[in-house]
């Protein structure tokens, strides 16, 4: 979580022109941590960047700031590679920019990291007749197994956990649900892009029973006994495929 990018002070460092050099600061907002963040958005040449982001640091450093974080639209990915000169490192990217990030002071770098986990939910869906709703996936791990399964997926940015999981059953198989409880979670490591994983395990009730399902990603889903549920052979799944146990 990057803590020093969000939490940012009402304070802004204005446009300062470089003593004796009349070269122009980058604007900065001071953050609560000591450090700052340039947040361009118009364009700049990139001779005008680069003597502007060493003139800003030199009087950053001056300043004794600790961290610099510059947050850098896809229309000036072209100034990506001054900034790694001046000694800035990836952090993230979203969808529209890049974050760049810089320690200045000598002693240990404290910068917080990237977001180190992605979340998931799996669905336990079961109705009054002991049937819990299972589907089979066309790709992924479990594409091709035979393996019927909870729907799963992701968690979006902002989005609770149990809504998630009335999302997901909705999308994969047009039942609507109600979220009852949290069953179980498990933790794993070296996942998708090597970040860990966390699973939460939600139980719902079921509000329809006609299923219809996803043609995209799902190749089958049905209502299946309980007893022929828990049955199944036992899935391995080794990283890159599923092999019956």
């Amino acid at each position: 979580m990057t803590t020093s990018v969000f939490g940012t002070s009402v304070a802004q460092l204005s446009l300062q022109e470089d003593e004796g050099r009349g070269i122009k600061l980058l604007n900065a907002k001071e953050d609560r941590y000591g450090g700052v963040i340039v947040e361009l958005e118009e364009a700049m040449e990139p001779n005008a960047f680069a003597a502007s982001l060493k003139a800003s640091m030199d009087h950053w450093r001056k300043q004794e700031k600790n961290g610099v974080w510059i947050q850098l639209p896809l229309k000036l990915s072209s100034l990506v590679d001054i900034a790694v000169q001046e000694g800035f490192r990836y952090h993230h990217a979203e969808p529209d920019y890049l974050m760049l990030a810089c320690w200045l002071p000598s002693r240990p770098d404290t910068l917080p990291a990237n977001a180190s986990h992605r979340v998931g939910i799996g669905a336990f869906v079961i109705n009054d007749h002991r049937e819990v709703l299972v589907v089979q996936e066309k790709s992924g791990p479990f594409g091709g197994s035979g393996v019927w399964k909870f729907p799963t997926g992701v968690v979006d940015e902002g989005e609770d956990i149990c809504d998630a999981a009335i999302r997901e059953v909705k999308e994969e198989t047009g039942i609507d649900a109600e979220f009852i409880e949290v069953l179980a979670f498990r933790q794993s490591h070296k996942g998708f892009f090597g970040k860990s994983d966390l699973l939460f395990v939600c139980m719902l009730k079921p509000l329809s029973s006609e299923i219809q399902k996803q043609d995209t990603e799902i190749e089958a889903a049905k209502w299946m006994p309980l007893d022929e549920y828990v049955n199944q052979p036992f899935i391995l799944w080794d990283g890159d495929a599923a092999t019956a146990g």
